[in-house]
């Protein structure tokens, strides 16, 4: 028999072989897939749970975390607000929620001590303790400079314990810090970091700056402001305040106002209401100084004017005059106090608050193109 090679090849019996060889490839992937599932039909029906390892003691420095966090808890305060808006077709009031964040027990009157900011714009108050209880809040008095309000809240019994006070000044890059607070409304969140810088200056968005800031990587995040920021012995080293994040969520840069500031300002709130803060007895404005800093080319504060019987006027400051004709002929501008560079009105509001009413302080200030030292005994600021 002669067998015809010229004959071309079956197609459908190709087709069939692909078919076959992916019919098999499938049921591999799927039995692959499936096995464990398909094991467990036919485990014993009497399965039970695995041996749990014994795990033993924790380590030392987990149970002090663990202790810091506990004894501190109570101390810590949920801050939450509303606000009253008018509706604008009706005109009725309406009271809506403002905001969330956190505050600390500041001693036995029932003082909470939180920002600033967490409680600007609110109409209302209520603090929150860790074991439930809730009392609307009465607004003892603010420093806007400082970013610290004080509340006070009505507890009858079973007071919760104020806070140990620390230090801030003898702080070391590196020390752990723990924070506590309610980012993000999670209630009594606890995290962990170390001191990271010190002395950090922080520009807010109405100018003003808030100086010897402690920054840390302990993640701080939106309703973790007002709460408290400890050292390793539980004491309150600052108050967590702000973040720096391109996102608005924990960037590991967050910072606190140290205790030291903190000991100074809140009991003279408490006292009266405010804080005074003590001034050189100037008028000088932020926008007219930029503007003029850099006309002159001088980087410091110009001396608007100085008020008649000011600690200014008798330390013998100048002002800017105006000639008959409309010229300005600037008077002195200061561009240190106590060897420190100040650089802006907001800067040299904060160098006043590293001394006190009646301390004398060291003025170098820019005078017909020489520099001059001037002591001012520093008085009341308004």
């Amino acid at each position: 028999m002669i067998r015809d090679d010229t004959q071309p090849p079956d197609p459908d019996l190709f087709v069939r072989r692909v078919f076959a060889l992916t019919l098999a490839g499938v049921f591999l992937i799927l039995l692959w897939r499936y096995l464990p599932w398909i094991e467990s039909l036919f485990a014993p029906s009497d399965a039970r749970p695995r041996v749990i390892t014994a795990r033993g003691d924790l380590a030392e420095d987990e149970k002090a975390t663990i202790s810091i966090f506990e004894n501190s808890r109570g101390s810590v305060v949920y801050i939450s607000t509303v606000a009253q808006v008018r509706d604008f077709w009706s005109r009725n009031v309406l009271t809506v929620p403002r905001g969330t964040g956190s505050g600390f027990i500041w001693d036995e009157a029932g003082h909470v001590v939180t920002n600033y900011h967490v409680i600007r714009g609110a109409s209302e108050a209520t603090v929150k303790l860790a074991d439930g209880r809730d009392y609307k809040a009465a607004l003892v008095g603010v420093s806007a400079s400082h970013d610290i309000a004080v509340l006070r809240i009505g507890v009858g019994f079973k007071r919760p314990a104020p806070v140990p006070l620390g230090e801030s000044h003898s702080l070391k890059v590196g020390q752990k810090v723990f924070a506590i607070g309610n980012p993000f409304g999670l209630d009594w969140t606890l995290t962990t970091g170390i001191v990271s810088a010190l002395d950090r200056s922080l520009t807010e968005e109405t100018g003003q700056v808030i100086e010897h800031l402690i920054q840390t990587d302990a993640a701080i995040n939106p309703g973790n402001s007002g709460g408290p920021l400890l050292d390793s012995a539980g004491r309150l080293i600052g108050i967590n305040t702000a973040i720096y994040s391109p996102s608005g969520a924990s960037a590991g840069i967050g910072f606190s106002i140290p205790v030291d500031t903190v000991n100074r300002v809140v009991p003279q709130i408490i006292r009266n209401g405010k804080y005074i803060q003590p001034a050189l007895g100037i008028e000088a404005d932020e926008g007219l100084n930029q503007r003029l800093s850099q006309l002159l080319g001088v980087q410091g504060v110009v001396v608007l004017r100085v008020p008649k019987d000011s600690a200014a006027a008798r330390a013998g400051l100048h002002g800017v005059t105006i000639t008959p004709d409309g010229s300005v002929i600037p008077g002195d501008i200061i561009v240190a106090i106590e060897g420190k560079p100040v650089e802006s009105v907001g800067a040299l509001i904060a160098r006043m608050d590293d001394f006190k009413v009646g301390d004398t302080v060291k003025v170098t200030v820019r005078r017909d193109g020489k520099t001059v030292e001037v002591p001012v005994t520093l008085e009341p600021g308004t």
